[in-house]
This record gives structure tokens, C-alpha cells and sequence, in this order.
């Protein structure tokens, strides 16, 4: 499983006090999975929510990206072709057109694929079945 995960505060609708939240992304039985687990410290107040799928709310995107920073996705050898490359964009189940698949493998061989570290390594599982030679570490610079 690889996951990653912020916890962050705000203030609670019902009662004002200090709400708790625990937010995740994680890839775990071959899907990309996500929750966000929510209680006030003042009240009852509280809510969970646990989804899948091939995009991640972009709210908890961003909450993890605030506190972890991009990981950035790059090749480490030219692969022999470009075809490989363009399967694996196509396994990972984006729903991308070819057009936009194209586009994303121009960008992975100029400056890499920046996302969340769980996105950027389930990418990279994708390409080494293919047979890429990738790394994924901090997006730096």
C-alpha cells in the first residue's frame, strides 16, 4: 500500500470550536482510494467519507501538496519508444483522449509528471510494467 496523509484544523459549523480533520490518499488493491475523517473536539459534530476512483477530489489534492510538496515523476533512461510510455499513461485510467495522452508523455520525457507522491508512484508502477525506467522523488526547483 502506499499512502499519504495531512491532518488539519478548522473551525466546527455547529458549535465554533476546533475541528480535526484526517486526510488521506492511498493506492491499495490496485485502486487509488481517498478519505477524509472529520471531528470536532467541542462537540458531536462529525462526519467520515471514503471514496475511489480515477481523480482525487482536488481539496484533499491540495491538502496533501500544501503539506508533503509535489513529487515529481521521471524517466531515468530514454526508453527505446515512446509506445511503452504511452500504454502506461493509458493503464493508469485517467480517461485521457490519445491527444492528451501524448501530451502528458511529451511532458514526463521534457521536465517529469508532477502530483501527489501517491499519484506519481502508482504512475511509476504502471511504467515499470511496461518496462520504463522511472524515479519518482521531491519536485524541487
Amino acid at each position: 500500500m502506499i499512502t499519504q496523509g495531512v491532518r488539519v484544523t478548522g473551525r466546527c459549523s455547529v458549535c465554533g470550536g476546533t475541528t480535526v480533520s484526517d486526510i488521506g490518499q492511498f493506492f491499495d488493491c490496485g485502486r487509488l482510494r481517498w478519505g477524509t475523517e472529520v471531528w470536532c473536539e467541542g462537540c458531536t459534530h462529525g462526519w467520515c467519507e471514503l471514496d475511489t476512483g480515477p481523480v482525487t477530489p482536488e481539496h484533499i489534492r491540495q491538502a496533501l501538496l500544501r503539506e508533503h510538496g509535489p513529487a515529481r515523476l521521471r524517466l531515468s533512461a530514454d526508453p527505446p519508444s515512446l509506445v511503452p510510455v504511452l500504454k502506461a499513461l493509458r493503464d493508469a485510467g485517467d480517461g485521457l483522449s490519445l491527444g492528451e495522452t501524448r501530451k502528458r508523455a511529451a511532458v514526463l520525457v521534457a521536465d517529469g509528471l508532477v502530483g501527489t507522491l501517491v499519484e506519481m508512484e502508482i504512475l511509476a508502477g504502471h511504467m515499470r510494467a511496461r518496462g520504463v525506467p522511472v524515479t519518482v522523488g521531491p519536485a524541487v526547483g
